[in-house]
Parts: structure tokens; C-alpha cells; sequence
């Protein structure tokens, strides 16, 4: 067995030379050492880890691939390792959001234990494939994903780092406007023409702390959606409120809920699409799950998956 940890060297606080040492400090205290060695990569530009991890991938030996950074360093490895029978992924957090771990709970704290990644247990978890490119998160298109994207024309300004930039970001977006014209279809739904936005879920936490739901979960083989449409300026902040804490049902003039495998929007132009926090474009999008198309590593015996956890339930249209 082989093990590469993707070190980011511009996430989060940490020095790159302090997150190698964790490494190899957590590599010492592993009993017997990691068999089959490991190998150090630190990432020189975006997506340059995807080749790394095929490349590394080659052969028949097993692979295990640690993302060391936040959850845009996380999505690089997901691109490398979804779909390769040989190959596992995890999160050591290094970055400011981690938002893919938080809905594991209490048992989040696990991930920032590099000996327990390095002893944890690989499940099969389901992923989104938009247009080409994985997500083992969350994907939005729409007023959120604008001000995701905008946010970083802001966040480089004095006194605007950190919620500053988002509350920059949100104020700029709401004088452009809060709709989008595009349709969303699954299932012999449609919404549209005219939404404010769609999230895709496979995790539950995205934006630093938004929570659209909290029943999604990443090995039940359906994506939680929730797109948001007839919201006016007047009824935004309330709106936004409810979306951001999970309380959906409790605006369904607002917002519709749906379980499935499939969704396609098709948009007037070019929009931004949010892919687990990075951007990519399109005006016509299909959102497909892949049922455990990632070997994903986790601490053992995490709470999350245990016999009393939720089951995987048939999908539930709510319009």
C-alpha cells in the first residue's frame, strides 16, 4: 500500500514546512510505520493533483491519498481518486471552511488526527458529477454561488477579510439582483423560469457555515435539492435565515425539496456553477450522483454510520 498526502501550501495558517513536519511526525507514531512508504506532494497549481494522484495510481497497489488543505484541496483529490477501484480519499483539515467533515458531528475533531486517518477504514461513499468535474460536497448555482465567487474581489481589500467579504459580496449581489433565469428539471419536475437558487447536496454544510439541510448524507444514493424561487428583496433576509439553518419546510412558498439521482437547469447565459467552493461555468448543467463512486477514508467506528443512524430513504418530492 502506498500513501500520498497533497499538501496545499497556501491554506489555511500553517507554514508549509510546519504541515510537513506533522506529517512525518504522524508517520513516526504509526506502529510498524506506514507499510509501502509515502510520498510528500505539495501542489504548484490548481488541479495539478489530480495527475498526481493517476499517475500515482498506476498499477495494482492500493493507494491511499490525504488531502492536506481545505475543502478546494479536498475536491482536487476527489477528481484524482473517484472512480479508481485502488484508490482512498480523506480530509486531513488544514484550510479555513472544512465544511465537508461538519456533518459528521462531534466525530469531526477525528479528522485533525492524522494517526487516525492513517489507521481509519475505507467506505464507499456516493459522489456528484457536474458536467465532467466531482463533488463530495455540495454544488449551487444561483445567488449564492455569485456571492461564494464574488466574495474574493472583496476579501483582498483592507478591514474586508473573513464574514466581511461575504457581507460585502451579499449587499453587491442584491443590488445586481437575486434571480437567475434558468430551469431546473428532475423527475418530471420543473422549476423556473426565474430561481434564486439550487443546492445540490451530498454533505450538509457549505459557505463557511451555511446548512441547507440536515438530512443528507453521502453513502444514501440520492442528492438532497433545494431550489429556492419567488423570494423578493423584502422577503430575502428571512428567507436566507431559514435556508442557512436547514428550516426549508418551513418556507415552502420558497423553497422546493427533492430527492433524486438527476437534475438538469438550463440557464439563459453563462453562470457560475459552485463546485464543493470552486467555480466552474456553464448555461446548461446536469448534476448526476455517482453511488459510491469514492473509497473515502474515515477515523473508525464513527457515530455517523452506526446501526441508529438514518437509512437511506426513497426519494420524497415536496413541491
Amino acid at each position: 500500500m502506498k500513501h500520498l498526502f497533497v499538501v496545499n501550501p497556501v491554506a489555511g495558517k500553517q507554514k508549509p514546512e510546519e504541515k510537513i513536519k506533522l506529517i512525518h511526525d504522524s508517520a513516526d507514531r504509526v506502529p510498524g510505520g506506514l507499510a509501502g512508504g509515502f510520498e510528500i506532494y505539495v501542489t504548484r497549481a490548481p488541479m495539478d493533483a489530480v495527475e498526481k494522484i493517476r499517475s500515482c495510481a498506476q498499477g495494482e497497489d492500493d493507494l491511499r491519498v490525504y488531502a492536506c488543505g481545505g475543502d478546494g484541496t479536498l475536491n482536487e483529490c476527489v477528481n484524482g481518486a473517484a472512480g479508481l477501484s485502488n484508490v482512498a480519499v480523506t480530509h486531513f483539515p488544514c484550510g479555513t471552511g472544512n465544511d465537508f467533515i461538519k456533518m459528521f458531528g462531534p466525530d469531526k475533531d477525528r479528522f485533525f488526527d492524522l494517526t487516525e486517518l492513517m489507521n481509519g477504514e475505507v467506505r464507499p461513499i456516493d459522489v456528484i458529477d457536474c458536467n465532467g468535474r466531482y463533488s463530495v460536497n455540495i454544488c449551487s448555482m444561483g445567488l449564492d454561488a455569485r456571492i461564494g465567487t464574488d466574495v474574493h474581489k472583496y476579501s483582498g481589500m483592507p478591514l474586508m477579510g473573513g464574514a466581511a467579504g461575504y457581507v460585502v459580496s451579499l449587499a453587491a449581489n442584491y443590488f445586481k439582483g437575486i434571480t437567475t433565469a434558468m430551469t431546473a428539471r428532475t423527475e418530471g419536475l420543473t422549476c423556473g423560469p426565474e430561481l434564486n437558487l439550487v443546492c445540490v447536496c451530498n454533505g450538509r454544510f457549505y459557505g463557511g457555515g451555511f446548512n441547507p439541510t440536515n438530512d443528507a448524507r453521502p453513502d444514501d444514493g440520492y442528492m438532497d435539492v433545494l431550489i429556492v424561487s419567488g423570494v423578493s428583496r423584502l422577503s430575502l433576509l428571512g428567507a436566507l435565515m431559514s435556508y442557512a439553518k436547514g428550516k426549508y419546510r418551513s418556507c415552502p412558498q420558497y423553497i422546493t425539496f427533492v430527492r433524486t439521482r438527476l437534475l438538469e437547469i438550463e440557464a439563459a447565459a453563462e453562470e457560475v456553477i459552485n463546485v464543493d467552493g470552486e467555480a466552474e461555468y456553464g448555461s446548461r448543467v446536469r448534476f448526476e450522483l455517482v453511488p459510491g463512486g469514492l473509497n473515502f477514508i474515515f477515523p473508525r467506528d464513527m457515530a455517523f454510520f452506526r446501526a441508529d443512524a438514518r437509512e437511506a430513504g426513497a426519494p420524497q418530492n415536496e413541491c
